[in-house]
């Protein structure tokens, strides 16, 4: 009979790390093509209303933002105190809304442009004599699918 012989103990072998740069690699690619980068700069303070009915955006990038508020520390010192419209990235006045979605539905395509939504966001200490005057202006260039913003209400037990 053949005789079996035990060899000495058996170690693991190595782990390979030839792939893991590719794998690094697949999971940068995700994560920069996942992510979506903020468009503007806000220059207001918004601090939403609370509200019990929330409905959340399905295609954000068929919506333009209008921003209504104080304007931040920095810029006080140049717009005072009162609230003011932020479209994109600079301070303007109701009269350029109008020109502002006439530019964002140029942005859209055809078949997007009916689907486009306005979405205001504006802070809880805002004058609604403001906010009338820009859903006005808003009706005057047919823009009347119009969101608002806010924070869903925490439910309180007692």
């Amino acid at each position: 009979m053949a005789k079996f012989l035990k060899k000495g103990g058996k170690d693991t072998p190595g782990i390979s790390t030839a792939s893991l740069p590719d794998i690094v690699f697949m999971i940068l690619m995700f994560f920069m093509v996942s992510t979506s980068m903020r468009q503007t700069d806000r220059m207001v303070n918004v601090k939403l209303p609370e509200a019990t009915e929330v409905t959340k955006l399905e295609r954000k990038d068929l919506s333009c933002y209008i921003y209504i508020g104080s304007p931040l520390q920095q810029y006080q010192s140049q717009f005072g105190t009162d609230s003011r419209i932020q479209l994109n990235d600079s301070f303007k006045t109701t009269d350029d809304i109008r020109h502002f979605i006439a530019a964002e539905r140029e942005a859209l395509s055809e078949v997007d442009r009916e689907m486009m939504s306005v979405s205001l966001k504006i802070d809880e200490s805002t004058r609604m004599g403001l906010v009338t005057d820009v859903k006005q202006e808003l009706r005057r260039c047919s823009a009347l699918k119009i969101m608002y913003a806010a924070r869903k209400k925490v439910a309180t037990v007692y």
